[in-house]
C-alpha cells in the first residue's frame, strides 16, 4: 500500500469526518426517497466545492490545487463509505482530466475554474449500448460549415441530467469497432437539439440517456486532433476507472466494517457469531481481499501521478480487483446479516445496489481481467 503524506492523511481524516457528520448514508436515503431526479443533493455538492475537493485535479493556473490522483482517490474512498452522491467523480476527476488532456486553451480557461469551484458539471458521454465499448461509437459528427453537426445517442451518462457540458466521443470517420476515427467534442448542455432522459438505476444515482439531434457546434468545440482521440480517450477512461475503483474501495470497506461489527455483536446459541470458526474464516478472507484491492487501487492512482508506462494495465487491475472484492463483500454482508440484510430499512441493501451499478460503469471486472491479460501478453 502507498504511504500517504501528512497532507493526504489530514485530507483523509477531513473527508471522513465531514462525510460521517454532513453526508452520511442516511442523507443518501433521504435523497433517494425524495425523488430527486438529479441523484445528488445540490447543497452537498456546493459544500464539496467550498472545501476545494472539486479542484484537487485542476491546475493552479485555473484556480485548482493540482494535488494528484492519489489524493483525489483518498477523498473518493471516504465519500464512498457513506454513499455520498455528488458529481465529484464525473466532473472533478473525469471532466477535469478531459480538459487537461485534450482541451484547448479557451476551453480550459472557460471550464476548469467552474469545475474547481463546483459551479459547473462537465461529464463524459461515451457509451451507446448496455456494455462499455468505446470503439463501438457510432454517434456521428459530420463537418458542417465552420463546425460540426452531431447526431446519435449516449447512454449511462453519469450526472447526465445535471451536466452543464458534455465531453462527447463521436465518430468522424470509419465505422463501429474501428479504433481510429473517433473525436472528442466539448458540447454545452444548453445546445439546441440535446434532450435528456433519466435512467432508473438500482443505486438511485443521476444516470441519463442523452440524445443529440442535429446538434451544431463550432470548430472550437473540438478537443485534440480530429479523428485521433482514441489514445486520449483511453487515457481519460483509465483515470475514470481508477477513480471509480477508489470509490468502490470505500463502499467495500464500509460493507466489511458493517459485517465485522455484526459478527462481533450478534449473539446466537449463547455466544457472538464471530466466535464461530467458519464465520471467522470468511471474515479473514474478506480482509485479505480488501488489502489486496487497496494495494491495486493505490498503485494505479500513483502510476497516473508518476506518468508510468503501465498505467493502463494497473488501472484495469484496480477496477477488476475493486469490482471483484466489492461483489464478494457485498454478497457476504447480505448473507451474514441474514433476513435483516434484505430489508430496505437496513442500509446493507443500499450498498449492494451501489456495488452493482459501480461494477458496470466503464467496464466490469470480467472486461478488465481480459484487458489486463491482453496488455501483459497473457
Amino acid at each position: 500500500m502507498a504511504a500517504l503524506t501528512e497532507e493526504q492523511e489530514l485530507l483523509k481524516n477531513q473527508a471522513k469526518n465531514w462525510a460521517n457528520e454532513e453526508a452520511p448514508v442516511s442523507k443518501f436515503r433521504e435523497m433517494r426517497d425524495s425523488g430527486n431526479e438529479f441523484g445528488f443533493d445540490k447543497a452537498t455538492w456546493s459544500a464539496i466545492g467550498e472545501m476545494g475537493w472539486a479542484g484537487v485535479l485542476v491546475p493552479e493556473e485555473f484556480g485548482g490545487v493540482d494535488m494528484g490522483h492519489l489524493t483525489f482517490g483518498v477523498i473518493l474512498e471516504e465519500l464512498g463509505r457513506q454513499l455520498t452522491a455528488s458529481p465529484l467523480l464525473s466532473s472533478g476527476l473525469v471532466g477535469a482530466n478531459a480538459l487537461v488532456l485534450a482541451g484547448t486553451d479557451e476551453q480550459k480557461k472557460t471550464w476548469l475554474p467552474k469545475i474547481g469551484d463546483s459551479s459547473a458539471v462537465v461529464t463524459l458521454a461515451v457509451d451507446e449500448g448496455p456494455r462499455h465499448a468505446p470503439a463501438n461509437t457510432v454517434l456521428a459528427a459530420v463537418a458542417s460549415g465552420d463546425g460540426f453537426k452531431l447526431n446519435g445517442q449516449k447512454t449511462h451518462v453519469l450526472e447526465g441530467l445535471s451536466a452543464d457540458a458534455f465531453v462527447v466521443a463521436a465518430r468522424t470517420s470509419g465505422s463501429a469497432g474501428d479504433a481510429d476515427g473517433i473525436s472528442l467534442f466539448l458540447v454545452e448542455g444548453t445546445s439546441k437539439g440535446i434532450s435528456r432522459s433519466r435512467l432508473q438505476t438500482a443505486d438511485s444515482r443521476g444516470y441519463a440517456s442523452v440524445t443529440f439531434d442535429d446538434v451544431e457546434v463550432d470548430g472550437g468545440a473540438l478537443m485534440g486532433t480530429l479523428g485521433q482521440a482514441g489514445e486520449t480517450l483511453d487515457a481519460l477512461l483509465d483515470r475514470a476507472r481508477a477513480g471509480m475503483a477508489a470509490e468502490m474501495l470505500g463502499v467495500a470497506a464500509q460493507c466489511f466494517d458493517m459485517t465485522l461489527d455484526y459478527l462481533k455483536n450478534r449473539v446466537q446459541f449463547g455466544q457472538v457469531i464471530g466466535s464461530f470458526q467458519a464465520l471467522g474464516h470468511r471474515a479473514a478472507i474478506l480482509f485479505t481481499e480488501m488489502e489486496m484491492a487497496r494495494s491495486c487501487v493505490e498503485a494505479a492512482l500513483q502510476a497516473i501521478d508518476n506518468d508510468a508506462d503501465d498505467v493502463a494495465s494497473l488501472c484495469s487491475l484496480a477496477k477488476c480487483q475493486a469490482g471483484t472484492f466489492l461483489t464478494h463483500v457485498s454478497n457476504e454482508m447480505i448473507q451474514i446479516h441474514g433476513g435483516i440484510g434484505v430489508t430496505d430499512e437496513f442500509d446493507a441493501g443500499l450498498y449492494l445496489k451501489r456495488a452493482r451499478a459501480a461494477e458496470a460503469t466503464w467496464g466490469n471486472h470480467s472486461m478488465h481481467r481480459d484487458r489486463f491479460a491482453s496488455l501483459n501478453g497473457l
